[in-house]
């Protein structure tokens, strides 16, 4: 029976640790499908959002605020919750892209280097798919936006993975000793 539960252990992780790969190729699709959305849907897109933000806090803090307000609000946060998409699209793609790279074994500075080399590239690829779409533009700015959610995400991802070395797997591993 021991036998039986080590050959099932290693079969999940023989099939799981490529499948720890899939996360970050749902971003990175993910990331592509809203860059290649015209200049004019992006915008709208993230119009809804900054409406919507407004009304939830007009609801929220009791405000009433008039149809105007909330237009006028609306227009002053717009620039920064599609900068903050920016920075959260990278901060997610840094933590599914550092995550199966950990699983693998590369740890500290190289897994810092690594994780962050790809993302920072995978945004400046990102960029220059932007400039063949409609109403779009590469813009470096944006690269570096990008880039400031890369590092927290791998950074996330090390001490996630310290910590779980540390309470979970090191307790389990002197167990069987």
């Amino acid at each position: 029976m021991k036998y039986v539960g080590l050959f099932i252990k290693k079969l999940l992780r023989y099939l799981l640790k490529p499948l720890s790969f899939l996360p970050a190729i749902a971003v990175m699709y993910l990331i592509f499908h809203f860059s290649a959305q015209d200049g004019a849907s992006s915008a709208m897109l993230s119009r809804k959002v900054s409406y919507k933000a407004v009304t939830v806090a007009d609801r929220i803090l009791e405000k009433d605020w008039s149809d105007t307000q909330i237009e006028a609000y609306t227009e002053q946060i717009h620039y920064y919750v599609r900068k903050t998409a920016h920075v959260t699209e990278y901060f997610v793609l840094a933590v599914t892209v550092a995550f199966p790279l950990y699983v693998y074994g590369i740890r500290g500075l190289w897994l810092v280097f690594l994780a962050g080399a790809f993302c920072v590239s995978f945004a400046g690829l990102d960029e220059y798919h932007q400039s063949f779409v409609s109403g779009r533009g590469a813009s470096v700015r944006d690269v570096m936006i990008d880039s400031i959610g890369v590092l927290p995400g791998i950074f996330l991802v090390r001490i996630t993975g310290f910590i779980g070395r540390k309470t979970i797997f090191r307790p389990l591993a002197l167990r069987k000793k």
